[in-house]
């Protein structure tokens, strides 16, 4: 491998790992959200279910 072509390799890596360092918060939230998400609607069901399930019979 030449002088150039480890130059090249070295600024594909550094940029790849900048791309890495910026994406990643974003995923990161990304997913977050979506299990908050998804919390959100089991708690709905969660409690559709058990106010339909009461009887007004007090």
């Amino acid at each position: 491998m030449t002088t150039a072509q480890t130059q090249g390799l070295i600024g594909m890596l550094t940029v790849l790992g900048i791309l890495v360092l910026l994406v990643a918060p974003a995923v990161v939230g990304i997913l977050r959200d979506r299990r908050i998400d998804r919390e959100i609607r089991n708690t709905q069901r969660q409690r559709r279910y058990f106010t339909s399930t009461v009887t007004h019979h007090s």
